[in-house]
């Protein structure tokens, strides 16, 4: 593709995803310019700047734009000619700025609203996967703290205590015990540490082994896998400490092979995308 026809694209959010992002859709011939609202101070640069050795080839730079006005969004794409947005954030992504773009008719990368619940509801995410007999852990989940407390008073065991929406990652809580759950549930619905989130509270049985994340895109029919990657989500080494949004992640896991990925494939994730798109979502 020459470069007269090389296009501009906008990337919403400011975290360190939105960074990688940016920085890949630089380096392609078809990038004109790569714009980040509001992106951070590493999503800023000239073109074929080189600080971490991948060359990009397009600049990039920062919109003042939050990744919540949606109004201001879909302006500045109508206004730069943007041929593409990539949606970063989950928060945006469950209030619907997919399904606004598509309104305006501006060519948009991410999940409608619909479609973002079985991210942005853990509750919703369970009930899916129960109906699709999708493999899931046991669970229940309760919207008012003296059911959930009740609950635990026969529960036994290692636990999951979840605030069922969105907590930047740091809203599952893991319990060696009925007490450990109490104060979790205690933290969530009482303390409302994670805000709305903590409307309803999932508990879950405590599955034991090897972590795995496997993402894949879709255009709601075909699905084209990432690779296989494993995150460490707990602050401290050794897995100790509480959950975080992420504290290093690697791809390829050495104890996972392609079996494994075409089992998930098999059994998750299509199973998922067919019923989804069975219901138009």
């Amino acid at each position: 593709m020459g470069f007269m026809n090389r296009k501009n694209v906008l990337v919403v959010g400011s975290g360190g995803r939105e960074h990688a992002i940016a920085w890949s859709l630089a380096r392609s011939l078809q990038t004109a310019h790569v714009f980040v609202a509001p992106g951070n101070a590493g999503t800023q640069w000239s073109a074929n700047a080189n600080p971490v050795g991948l060359q990009p080839r397009a600049s990039s730079s920062n919109v003042p734009i939050s990744a919540d006005d949606f109004s201001a969004l879909i302006k500045f794409a109508a206004a730069n000619d943007i041929a593409l947005t990539v949606i970063g954030p989950e928060i945006p992504l469950a209030q619907g700025i997919v399904d606004l773009f598509k309104k305006n008719s501006l060519p948009v990368f991410g999940p409608t609203q619909e479609a973002a619940r079985l991210e942005a509801s853990k509750q919703f995410a369970k009930d899916f996967m129960r109906r699709e007999a999708i493999p899931t852990a046991d669970y229940c989940y309760f919207h008012r703290i003296e059911d959930a407390l009740k609950y635990l008073q026969s529960a036994k065991g290692p636990l999951v205590v979840k605030a069922s929406g969105l907590a930047a990652g740091k809203g599952v809580i893991l319990c060696e015990n009925p007490d450990e759950a109490r104060e979790a549930i205690r933290v969530i619905m009482a303390e409302r540490v994670f805000g709305h989130a903590g409307d309803c509270v999932v508990i879950e049985e405590r599955l034991t082994g090897q972590e795995m994340s496997l993402l894949a895109f879709s255009d709601g029919h075909t699905i084209v896998p990432m690779p296989p990657a494993r995150d460490h989500k707990r602050i401290f080494d050794q897995d100790r400490g509480p959950n975080t949004g992420g504290m290093g992640v690697f791809t390829h896991p050495p104890d996972v092979d392609t079996g494994d990925v075409d089992e998930i494939i098999r059994t998750v994730l299509q199973p998922a995308i067919t019923a989804m798109a069975d219901r138009g979502k």
